[in-house]
């Protein structure tokens, strides 16, 4: 079995964003020559998020509600959390709900993807550097 890793950087400049970050995955699929196996997409922080689902804007935007509707921003000072300094509760909550990671089939070298899935990156605390891993495991 062969293993390939691959860091993925983002900064993005707004609190909240979405990238789709499918190209990278599959540059990485690529480049790690494994035919047959799996990818592990994993964000390496706790306020942002790596998700499957529709490139859609009206989708991304129905998101950013649902969202905040469930965890919203503010008032900063109904969480816990933000009585240590911070006023990010809100993004950690978000991303819990979100999701860390995603597992993808990895298919004659390529992402085995349904017609309109696609990677993505998702913050929740943005305006600093950020990663996101890439592991491929297979043959």
């Amino acid at each position: 079995m062969k293993s390939f890793r691959r860091e993925l950087w983002f900064e993005i400049p707004a609190r909240r964003g979405f990238v789709n970050i499918t190209p990278q995955v599959e540059t990485a699929v690529r480049e790690s020559g494994i035919r047959e196996g799996l990818c592990l997409v994993n964000t390496m922080h706790i306020t942002a998020s790596v998700f499957v689902n529709d490139d859609e804007s009206g989708l991304h935007a129905d998101f950013e509600t649902w969202l905040e509707g469930l965890a919203p921003h503010a008032p900063t000072t109904r969480y816990q959390h933000n009585l240590t300094g911070e006023d990010n509760a809100d993004a950690h909550l978000k991303r819990q709900i979100m999701g860390r990671e995603v597992v993808l089939a990895v298919t004659g070298g390529t992402l085995d993807l349904g017609r309109w899935e696609q990677v993505f990156y998702g913050e929740f605390d943005g305006r600093r550097r950020k990663r996101v891993l890439v592991k491929i495991l297979g043959e």
